[in-house]
């Protein structure tokens, strides 16, 4: 199916790996020219093996929490492409503990890269979307919103991200930008399989999800692609889930 999205710009922040990267490839294999936006090395590495399936990658480093990253890589992508249609803001990190040891620097690195960066983002790059009267903003939640274990920081960005993307909803829609969210569940990035807690985890999820699949990146950037695509845009505000059919991780 043609997702209408050739020679469309696509920023992906956190994406030179997991599912970031996975989102990257498949716009890239539907034509878009995507930014490969990571904090590493890595985005180099996504964007390279991009290159050499035939797509049109450029990498980008820079942290989303700082504003001056964030207009810099604007300004550089606009250099290069003249122009920003579609915005995944996916950069994030997890910290796991309890709240009442949760520090100073821990709660605001985690509301700085999920919700700062988010915002960051949108502010840099949505005034050329409104330029062009076209626009698609997909913002990455988490089912940690519904209820996580050691888990507050974590899940009151990710429900931040819920708010900012209702109110944008309305605030971009003269301008035919949508913007939506999606909610993964517990899904095995390399990341999370490289973990000790992993086989532990892996297995309460397997018990929790209605479908007995692994949870993969690939489905996640499904999800993201169809909200990137020209074939949503009278789907604005909404939210959808991609964990197997669980709804809860606690």
């Amino acid at each position: 199916m043609d997702l209408g999205i050739r020679d469309h710009v696509a920023v992906v922040t956190g994406a030179g790996r997991g599912i970031g990267a996975a989102t990257a490839r498949l716009l890239a294999e539907e034509g878009a020219r995507v930014v490969i936006w990571d904090r590493d090395a890595a985005a180099e590495e996504t964007a390279k093996s991009i290159a050499a399936a035939g797509g049109t990658a450029m990498a980008v480093t820079g942290s989303v929490s700082s504003a001056t990253d964030v207009d810099r890589v604007t300004k550089a992508v606009l250099e290069r492409f003249g122009a920003i249609h579609i915005l995944v803001n996916n950069a994030g990190f997890a910290h796991i503990g309890p709240l009442i040891e949760t520090t100073d620097a821990q709660w605001t690195d985690i509301v700085n890269v999920h919700m700062t960066g988010s915002f960051n983002c949108v502010r840099a790059m949505a005034p050329v979307m409104m330029a062009q009267k076209y626009g698609r903003i997909i913002n990455i939640s988490s089912l940690s919103i519904l209820g996580a274990d050691k888990m507050a920081a974590y899940a009151a960005a990710k429900a931040g991200l819920i708010g900012m993307t209702r109110a944008l909803m309305v605030e971009f829609g003269p301008y035919n930008i949508t913007v939506n969210a999606i909610l993964p569940g517990y899904i095995r990035t390399d990341r999370i399989k490289a973990s000790p807690a992993f086989p532990v985890l892996d297995a309460n999820s397997r018990r929790a999800q209605a479908l007995p699949a692994d949870g993969l990146p690939e489905d996640v950037a499904n999800a993201i692609a169809f909200f990137a695509s020209s074939r949503s845009g009278f789907v604005t505000g909404d939210f959808m889930y991609v964990t197997g059919g669980m709804y809860q991780l606690w």
